[in-house]
């Protein structure tokens, strides 16, 4: 028999198995998870992209509408 595949918790480093209901991004419990929910909704964490982009994503939120 083989050994399951493990990976770390993205929040503490603790073992997880990867397997098919965990596939994405395993947590060792719900309390990981949501330290990890957490970080993202303080935007601790941020997925990387151009300034450019950013730019031209907000670039009129800020301007009066008349």
């Amino acid at each position: 028999m083989s050994q399951p595949l493990t990976v770390d918790c993205p929040t503490c480093g603790a073992p997880v198995e990867w397997n098919e209901k965990s596939a994405f991004r395993p947590f060792c419990s719900d309390r990981c998870k949501l330290i990890d929910l957490g970080a993202w909704a303080a935007e601790e964490h941020k997925i990387a992209g151009s300034e450019e982009s950013e730019d031209e994503l907000y670039s009129g939120d800020l301007e009066p509408r008349h």
